[in-house]
């Protein structure tokens, strides 16, 4: 009976705690947005800093309109913002972890301009209206790049569980880790009406994220175990455990990217270039083939050889071992 008992205890303490505690509630999106203002003062006009203050601006409004939703909940969690997971060459960068008494929830935030579709075959597609014409185009589907995430947090999960709890937990993996895609641009509409059902309730606005985690919690099966207030802290704190700090001056990193007199543009062009046809021949979006950051990395640095790239740890290993030796010899030349 000591399994039933621990149960009901649990769910006991989980119906009296109704808070919302941030555990972590600093985001890399503020500390970019700050160092970027004091540039703006210091170098004003400069229109690389304004274009990057405003796209900074737009995701961190973003991010703000979700921790605003989930602090006047009345649910009972757990909360961690923007945290960062590595396991070996894989890398995952979460907007917020939700921990709640039945169900840990991964969500992706997205300001998106425009009203999404998904279709039946669970494609995203982006409508806007410009000149008074309705353009639709096909997007990187942001339900993929959590569901990416989850699979870095399952590596940890195995890699520090036993075998005999991996054979029975594992298949429960996913049903207890759910992911959801939150589109905080009150302006946009979200058409999930001819989307797969399993996609239908994951992507969803702001203003719907509190209800979403109220259905589910209310709609649990009899079977689903109910964490209690201290074992949700527990676990909280296992993600802080695991996660990463950056240690990145920004003011100094942007600094140098834009307000240099070296700035090379050139090679910036050339590199983009470079991923944009790399991406196409291999059919995978161009940040498979580095990102934006690891691009800015290769600029500053500027590495010569594999060897240096390497040492550098600008890009992951399988990424040195597929374009490495390309990507130096173009900054060589």
């Amino acid at each position: 009976m000591g399994l039933i008992d621990d149960t009901i205890k649990s769910a006991k303490e989980a119906i009296k705690f109704k808070e919302t505690i941030f555990l972590k509630d600093n985001s890399e999106l503020q500390d970019k947005y700050d160092a970027l203002n004091k540039l703006n003062e210091e170098y004003p006009n400069n229109e690389g800093l304004l274009n990057e203050l405003s796209l900074v601006k737009m995701g961190l409004y973003g991010e703000d309109q979700i921790s605003y939703q989930l602090k006047k909940a009345h649910i009972g969690m757990y909360v961690l913002r923007d945290i960062k997971l590595v396991y070996e060459d894989l890398k995952a960068q979460i907007d917020y972890v939700i921990i709640t008494p039945v169900y840990i929830y991964y969500v992706e935030c997205k300001n998106l301009v425009g009203n999404i579709i998904i279709n039946d075959k669970g494609d995203f597609i982006r409508e806007i209206t410009k000149d008074g014409k309705r353009i639709k185009k096909g997007m990187y589907s942001p339900l993929r790049q959590v569901e990416a995430q989850r699979e870095v947090v399952r590596k940890i999960w195995e890699s520090k569980t036993s075998k005999l709890q991996r054979f029975f937990s594992s298949s429960k993996f996913n049903y207890y880790r759910r992911v959801l895609v939150v589109a905080s641009n009150k302006d946009t509409i979200i058409d999930t009406s001819k989307a797969p059902k399993d996609i239908k309730y994951k992507v969803l606005r702001a203003d719907a994220l509190v209800r979403q985690i109220e259905y589910d919690i209310n709609h649990k099966s009899n079977d689903d175990y109910v964490e209690s207030k201290k074992g949700m802290e527990q676990i909280a704190n296992a993600y802080l455990e695991f996660s990463m700090k950056d240690n990145i001056d920004y003011y100094e990193y942007y600094k140098e990217k834009y307000c240099s007199n070296t700035k090379d543009e050139d090679l910036r062009k050339e590199l983009i270039e470079f991923r944009k046809e790399k991406a196409k021949s291999m059919n995978v979006p161009a940040y498979y083939i580095f990102n934006n950051e690891e691009l800015d990395m290769l600029i500053r640095l500027k590495p010569k050889s594999v060897d240096e790239l390497k040492k550098n740890k600008v890009l992951s290993r399988i990424k040195i071992k597929v374009h490495g030796e390309q990507i130096v010899n173009i900054i060589s030349k």
